[in-house]
């Protein structure tokens, strides 16, 4: 998947970008106050996105 269509779909679920690290963009859900970083490769694989989705306590992307 796509850096940017998961960005997009995080942001859609009210998630929001706390803090910009070395490698990384951490990102937030306020619902349950989750955090995880997010790699800045251009393409991320699927299951990175199943286990980011799944921390954060969000549905999975279509």
């Amino acid at each position: 998947m796509k850096r940017k269509d998961l960005i997009r779909h995080l942001v859609k679920e009210g998630c929001v970008l706390v803090r910009e690290g070395g490698k990384y963009s951490i990102f937030l859900n306020p619902a349950n106050k989750k955090e995880i970083p997010v790699t800045r490769h251009n393409e991320i694989a699927d299951f990175s996105v199943k286990k980011i989705c799944k921390d954060l306590g969000i549905k999975l992307p279509q």
